[in-house]
């Protein structure tokens, strides 16, 4: 039987059981109820006659390694429709409303008649695709088509498919893209030990996404105010293992300065845990008011979309998900300059893991650890500042991943 006659009679298979799991999953029915909407969408929103240029991206993540090309495409060819679909709908449907793009749905699954649907409504001069998304199907299609595809920001590792003896079906999905632009030198390597040579190390497209940080305005008034000039670590995207240690240490430490904890999880039970554990002065985001800041010690932030300015204000950040679920994004506090503490897991961060070797971010496994480096720091200012600039160098000379797409882009359109 061939492979590609299987694959899609096991897409068609999961996508019945995905709609019977969407009856008790509510992250699922999402994923389900959100595809019913992509085909109106679409018809609505791109005429037979348009011009346009897609980019798909997994979620959140890789929305925002997606972004910096978005915004040039969007000024380099404002004639095109610039469509973007995300498979996810933690990525989805946080960013639904974005302006970045004309039209933004989720990808329909990955069966034939799907995706030729998809392609006939959105008839694409160029499609891209961010980091590790490989559909079979649209990959095949595209091709057929003859649709210049490049894959972006791209990292590859012995442990996927592409490089194990069972994974022809899927390596040849990859002779679709024309163009591969990744992240590093062993990336290229295990491209090129399967035959493809069309690969240019371009770096990461998130570190111009933070650099263009640094631009924006970050002052937020309630901050200064509770700032108060003193020493302040930011704790961001937290998780309930971060949390308790960071809690412990709150708690017990002598040292007079601020802590900001934006949690992963903001429902209010989880909210009502974090500080009914925290014995000194502390105040929610949502409480904040007329109240005098700087009489608090702890700013716990019960909201989004906030963090990126909020670690503007440290001196410190620890990163959440290093110990259970997955590390967070640590590349927005290194463009400000400061030392990163993370949990002890963070393979398959390549920025984190470059960090670490050289020394701007610094992982710890345990509460006497972390109890220990923050002493550590807090005694040596000097070292603070030392070890931030090495985060920062780090992302101001691994920028203009992006550029060299554009440029890569601007000879295929």
């Amino acid at each position: 039987m061939p492979l590609r006659f299987l694959y899609n009679i096991l897409i068609n298979i999961a996508w019945v059981g995905l709609k019977v799991v969407a009856l008790f999953n509510a992250k699922i029915k999402l994923f389900v109820k959100g595809r019913k909407n992509s085909f109106p969408i679409l018809k609505e929103k791109i005429a037979s006659n348009s011009k346009s240029i897609w980019v798909h991206v997994a979620s959140l993540g890789e929305f925002e390694q997606g972004l910096p090309i978005l915004e040039r495409l969007r000024t380099k060819y404002p004639e095109h429709k610039l469509v973007l679909s995300f498979f996810s709908p933690s990525g989805y449907e946080v960013k639904k409303n974005t302006t970045v793009a004309d039209v933004v749905v989720y990808l329909p699954m990955d069966s034939n008649s799907k995706v030729k649907r998809f392609l006939n409504l959105i008839n694409p001069e160029l499609a891209i695709f961010v980091k590790y998304e490989v559909w079979p199907n649209y990959l095949y299609h595209l091709k057929k088509r003859k649709i210049p595809t490049i894959l972006v920001s791209a990292i590859f590792s012995k442990r996927q498919i592409y490089f194990k003896s069972y994974g022809r079906f899927m390596r040849k999905s990859l002779d679709t893209f024309s163009h591969f632009f990744v992240q590093d030198e062993k990336s290229k390597k295990l491209l090129e030990s399967i035959g493809f040579n069309n690969a240019t190390i371009g770096g990461d497209t998130r570190l111009d996404r933070v650099s263009e940080i640094l631009k924006r305005n970050n002052q937020l008034d309630f901050m200064n105010r509770f700032k108060n000039n003193q020493l302040c670590l930011v704790a961001g995207s937290t998780w309930p293992e971060d949390e308790e240690l960071l809690i412990n240490h709150i708690n017990n430490t002598k040292e007079k300065m601020k802590f900001v904890i934006a949690p992963h999880e903001i429902k209010p039970a989880h909210i009502e845990k974090i500080t009914s554990a925290l014995q000194k002065r502390t105040i929610l985001y949502s409480e904040i008011g007329s109240q005098n800041l700087k009489e608090f010690d702890i700013l716990v932030v019960d909201t989004i979309g906030l963090l990126t300015k909020i670690y503007s204000y440290a001196n410190i950040a620890y990163v959440g998900g290093g110990f259970a679920t997955g590390l967070h994004n640590t590349m927005e506090p290194a463009v400000f300059g400061i030392p990163i503490i993370i949990g002890p897991q963070f393979e398959g961060f390549k920025e984190a893991k470059d960090l670490v070797k050289e020394g701007g971010i610094i992982p710890i496994s345990s509460q006497g650890s972390f109890n220990n480096l923050m002493s550590e720091l807090l005694d040596n200012p000097v070292s603070i500042k030392n070890i931030g600039e090495i985060n920062s160098n780090y992302i101001n000379s691994n920028r203009g991943a992006a550029n060299l797409i554009m440029q890569h882009i601007s000879k295929i359109i």
